[in-house]
């Protein structure tokens, strides 16, 4: 596999640890719907968190995430429309971002809570 990949599931494992600690209950991983792929559905308390998860090894380029773009936005509300409408869910819906930060054999981990609107 390709040393991307490791880094982006080693990532994806680190924002479930991270959620778990803070009270998130996961309810997906890799959730698919069409051309969407929603890294993390979790719930804390009445809110359903969408969480997309960026991780690099290096901010040289920029953060982590300012990788996630207008296009991929979109997906992710067209995807948990599906999500929530398949599921009769009735909750608060919020989108976030989890940006991690590898420094050598360390972790910086950020949670942008609300990163983005959606309309």
């Amino acid at each position: 596999m390709a040393t991307h990949n490791e880094l982006g599931k080693k990532g994806e494992q680190l924002a479930v640890e991270y959620l778990q600690k803070k009270g998130y209950k996961i309810l997906n991983r890799n959730w698919r719907f069409k051309k969407a792929e929603v890294d993390i559905i979790a719930q804390k308390k009445d809110v359903l968190a969408v969480v997309e998860v960026k991780t690099r090894s290096t901010d040289y380029f920029g953060n982590p995430q300012d990788f996630v773009n207008q296009k991929k936005i979109q997906l992710l509300v067209e995807a948990i429309n599906e999500y929530v409408t398949s599921k009769d869910l009735d909750c608060e819906v919020r989108f976030d971002i989890i940006a991690i930060l590898k420094n050598k054999s360390t972790f910086k981990i950020e949670h942008l809570k609300d990163a983005f609107l959606y309309f």
